[in-house]
């Protein structure tokens, strides 16, 4: 696909087929993906690339630590609730999602199963743990680094045919990723990305975003009228 395809036609993917993704599809998604800019081209990114037992073991134990009520316990500094414009962008996807599967709003065990699936990394077949060397925190320049590595590993993957989702969720406790993965102390765990091919059956995966419009955040200083 055309970049201007693949920009609009991506979405993020919450359901997703058992097949195994070959290592050398991944392989060509990284490959492409870390061409991504990187501040003074220091390309500061680690990937761990997760799946069969050592990827089960993270999802179970992080799904029953946090459904045992335990908080998180990120590697990186997070935000608290969203308020304002950000929690209505909030809901206004959850919405989307929950009436897709069929999720009333006073349907506290389904709306919990759903909460289950993201701790889980929607059962994806792979998980990319995106990680950065210690050094480099307090870490404002690295995470946009890593956010640019981390779309160009989407758009990549879904012109492969694979869909993703960026899952903060599935890695809530980053002592288990770390154990399990066998990631150094040395790197700071920021994120995951799970990767599969989608199910298209699965109600959620026919949702899109809503974005808002330019002149809501896009300002032209000395351009003519």
């Amino acid at each position: 696909m055309d970049y201007e395809t693949l920009a609009r036609t991506r979405r993020s993917v919450r359901g997703y087929k058992p097949d195994p993704v070959p290592r050398a599809v991944i392989e060509e998604i990284i490959e492409v993906a870390k061409r991504a800019p990187s501040s003074m081209n220091t390309q500061p990114w680690h990937v761990h690339a997760l799946t069969g037992a050592p990827l089960e073991r993270v999802r179970q134990r992080n799904m029953q630590v946090m459904a045992g009520g335990a908080k998180p316990n990120r590697d990186i500094i997070s935000h608290g609730e969203y308020e304002g414009v950000h929690r209505a962008r909030q809901v206004a996807i959850a919405v989307k999602l929950f009436g897709a599967m069929g999720i009333a709003r006073d349907d506290k065990p389904m709306r919990q199963d759903w909460v289950m699936r993201g701790f889980r990394q929607f059962d994806a077949p792979v998980s990319l743990v995106l990680t950065y060397d210690r050094v480099l925190d307090p870490g404002a320049v690295v995470h946009f680094d890593l956010g640019a590595l981390s779309y160009g590993i989407c758009l990549a993957a879904w012109d492969r045919g694979l869909g993703t989702v960026v899952n903060g969720q599935g890695i809530m406790r980053s002592e288990i990723v770390r154990e399990e993965a066998a990631i150094p102390e040395d790197q700071v765990i920021m994120t995951c990305i799970a990767l599969g091919y989608p199910e298209d059956a699965f109600p959620a995966n026919g949702v899109t975003s809503d974005r808002e419009p330019n002149a809501n955040f896009l300002r032209f200083v000395g351009f003519d009228a």
